[in-house]
């Protein structure tokens, strides 16, 4: 009697083991989708943010010094 417990739970847990790897393949699927999946625009949204903020960064800060310290080497 206590063996068909177990088994039961096991064969219960093995199920739900598979559609949980079956709903993480289909949620990759949905969102990773090379040609402009829902994940893939977003993160290319990201990365464009923050390769514009690093540009801005750098202009700005290549503004900040005065014209006759540019390019000269300080010390010996």
């Amino acid at each position: 009697m206590i063996k068909k417990r177990n088994q039961k739970k096991k064969g219960q847990s093995t199920l739900e083991y598979i559609i949980l790897v079956t709903g993480v393949i289909a949620v990759l699927i949905i969102f990773l989708k090379p040609n402009g999946g829902i994940f893939t625009k977003a993160f290319d949204g990201v990365l464009n943010s923050a390769k514009d903020g690093m540009v801005n960064m750098s202009n700005r800060l290549s503004g900040s010094w005065p014209s006759d310290q540019v390019g000269t080497k300080t010390g010996g």
